[in-house]
């Protein structure tokens, strides 16, 4: 029973490494080398940092010119392999119920020179600083949730500086362009690729802006966008700012609903929502929504939406909370993909870095999503706590055996080590085995699955 099940398990670890193969060929006619399949497995390593020289140690090459050349002179279309992402994500996660989340985030950097740099809110930092701001559009479904596309903000100054915009290899034809638009413009290629999708959410940044909630209602998309505490309401009986009408709601106005699953369970708050009588499409009506912390009743949350008539409040609410979607998935993918490891000061090279991390993200997303299976019991297990595996993180061309340190008796076939996240486990360090040389040095690790 024990090689059954370790075999199943093999065969999981195999298939990890077979979905990883799977998207490499998805992409692959996109390149004329192989460098990209090795820089995208790089993204997945667990270390601190995956600058230049880091990735180059990892690809086994002796300087960081080759990865340079991919992100910076190599003949690949960048928005090609964006459309790539984009359907890689439907096909693993579509849903007719699919909610699009607009948002944007920003990386530090120093100096001047890097296309898009200055002081702004960048939203990292939680105040001004020196940065790039990126807006990303996600796609969230009771299946998994991954991003599907992405713009770099490129402010006034930089959009109106010509030496600036050449020695950054900004193209001719890009114009300065808001966030809002930024974001309808990836919301308008989701929309034109098919992508199910029921609502659209998004932060403040969106909502305030009425030129995106206009846009999405000439489009019949249904929305629900976070506005600010200062936001103006200027039809019926709804006059003033958000925060003083919400604060003249009656008791009974508030009804405890579900934002959606947490990590420790049900995310519960108060819901409140008020008709506008605005003039909406057929079939379709305006809103006031608000959520209010059940621990803090000061700590409040507004809305704009826009939807069919009739829906419930606790879909509206869901929705709403969805938003967090996109906050986990920026932190995953700067995390555990690179998004934010780069060094690159030119447009194109921040699109092919940003593109690639998306991508790697995306692959960790559907497998996390894939996986279903239990854990395994080796012999002395307690049950439901332990299953050890052995995997060759350095040297991914072939399996290893994992006999000379422990007697398991199987060949384990390596797989990217960000992968050991999937399945929330504890990782320790157990054995170096020098095996002919630095560049043939495996390590081996046992992995703990706690479920």
């Amino acid at each position: 029973m024990i090689a059954a099940e370790q075999s199943d398990e093999w065969e999981e670890v195999a298939g990890w490494r077979g979905g990883l193969e799977a998207l490499h060929a998805r992409i692959a006619a996109r390149f004329k080398r192989v460098r990209v399949r090795r820089y995208v497995a790089a993204l997945l390593e667990r270390v601190d940092r995956k600058n230049g020289w880091q990735r180059a140690e990892q690809l086994g090459e002796s300087g960081p010119q080759g990865v340079q050349r991919l992100l910076n002179t190599a003949r690949w279309d960048a928005d090609a392999v964006r459309d790539d992402l984009r359907d890689y994500v439907v096909e693993h996660l579509g849903d007719a119920d699919g909610v699009l989340i607009i948002a944007e985030s920003g990386v530090l950097k120093k100096g001047t020179q890097s296309v898009g740099v200055k002081r702004q809110d960048s939203g990292t930092a939680g105040r001004v600083e020196n940065g790039q701001v990126g807006v990303f559009l996600a796609y969230a479904s009771a299946r998994g949730r991954a991003f599907l596309d992405r713009a770099l903000y490129l402010p006034q100054e930089w959009a109106a500086d010509a030496a600036r915009r050449a020695e950054a290899g900004v193209p001719p034809e890009v114009a300065f362009a808001t966030k809002g638009a930024l974001a309808r413009a990836m919301l308008a290629r989701a929309f034109a690729a098919g992508v199910p999708a029921a609502w659209v959410t998004g932060d403040e940044v969106y909502g305030d802006d009425g030129g995106v909630r206009g846009w999405l209602e000439e489009q019949r998309r249904p929305y629900v966008l976070a506005v600010s505490c200062a936001h103006h309401i200027q039809d019926g009986p709804y006059r003033g700012r958000v925060a003083g009408i919400v604060a003249e709601l009656p008791e009974e106005a508030w009804i405890q609903l579900s934002a959606g699953a947490g990590s420790q369970g049900p995310r519960l708050c108060d819901g409140a929502c008020g008709r506008l009588p605005e003039t909406s499409a057929p079939g379709m009506a305006h809103g006031v929504l608000v959520r209010r912390s059940l621990s803090d009743p000061t700590d409040l949350a507004y809305y704009r939406a826009s939807g069919p008539e009739g829906t419930p409040l606790e879909d509206l609410v869901r929705v709403a909370g969805t938003r967090w979607a996109i906050e986990e998935s920026i932190k995953g993918a700067k995390g555990e993909a690179g998004l934010d490891h780069y060094q690159v000061r030119r447009w194109d090279a921040w699109y092919r870095h940003i593109t690639l991390a998306l991508l790697a993200h995306a692959y960790l997303e559907v497998t996390r999503a894939a996986d279903t299976t239990a854990p395994l019991l080796t012999d002395g297990a307690k049950k439901g706590t332990v299953q050890v595996r052995f995997l060759n993180l350095e040297d991914r061309s072939r399996p290893v055996n994992a006999d000379a340190l422990v007697d398991t008796g199987a060949d384990v076939t390596s797989v990217p080590d960000t992968l050991i996240d999937l399945l929330s486990i504890d990782v320790e360090l157990l054995s170096t085995v020098d095996v002919g040389g630095s560049a043939e040095k495996r390590r081996f690790f046992a992995m703990r699955a706690c479920r």
